[in-house]
C-alpha cells in the first residue's frame, strides 16, 4: 500500500507534509475519506450485493457513534503518539454541530477520524489497517476466524455432529 502512495505523490506531484503542521480538522477532513474508503472495501468484499444494501451497512460502520465506539474498543491498543493525535482531533472546535450523533460521539469521531488522517499522512498504513482489523474484530464485525465464510464452516460442522 505504500507503492501506491508513492504512485500518487509522483502522478500527483504531491509534496512533501508534516503531517503534525495540519490542523486536527485538516487531519479529521482527510480521515473521514480514508476511514469511510477502507469501510467500504470492507463492506464490498462481503459480496455482491445491492448498493442500496452496501451503503446502508457502511453508514452504520461510519457514523459518528460507530466511531466513537471504534476508539473505545481500540484505545488500549494506540501508542502514546496515537492517542495524541487522536485528543488533538477530539478537542479540535469545529464550526459545525453534530446532527445525528451526540456531541460527546461527535467529537470522539473528530479524534478518530484525525488519527485515520494522521495515519494515512504519515504512511503508516499498515498500522491503520491493524487497527481496523482490531476494532472490526472487537466489535463483532469480522469472526475470529477469518470471517463469515470461516463461520459457515463451523456451523456445518456443528451440523454433521449432530445427526
Amino acid at each position: 500500500m505504500e507503492t501506491c502512495l508513492n504512485c500518487f505523490k509522483e502522478a500527483l506531484k504531491l509534496k512533501e507534509v508534516e503531517a503534525r503542521e495540519y490542523s486536527p480538522l485538516a487531519l479529521a477532513y482527510l480521515g473521514d475519506a480514508v476511514y469511510e474508503l477502507a469501510i467500504r472495501t470492507f463492506v464490498m468484499n462481503h459480496g455482491n450485493t445491492q448498493v442500496n444494501k452496501m451503503h446502508k451497512r457502511t453508514a452504520g460502520l461510519v457514523k459518528a457513534e460507530a466511531q466513537a465506539n471504534f476508539y473505545k474498543v481500540l484505545e488500549e491498543e494506540l501508542t502514546e503518539e496515537e492517542k495524541a493525535v487522536y485528543r488533538r482531533g477530539r478537542n479540535a472546535k469545529s464550526v459545525t454541530m453534530a446532527k445525528h450523533a451526540t456531541m460527546k460521539d461527535y467529537r470522539m469521531a473528530t479524534g478518530f477520524e484525525a488519527l485515520m488522517g494522521y495515519l494515512y499522512l504519515t504512511e503508516q498504513m499498515g498500522r491503520m489497517a491493524e487497527l481496523l482489523g482490531h476494532g472490526l474484530s472487537k466489535l463483532g464485525e469480522i469472526e475470529a476466524d477469518g470471517g463469515p465464510e470461516a463461520l459457515n464452516g463451523q456451523e456445518e460442522s456443528k451440523t454433521d455432529e449432530t445427526e
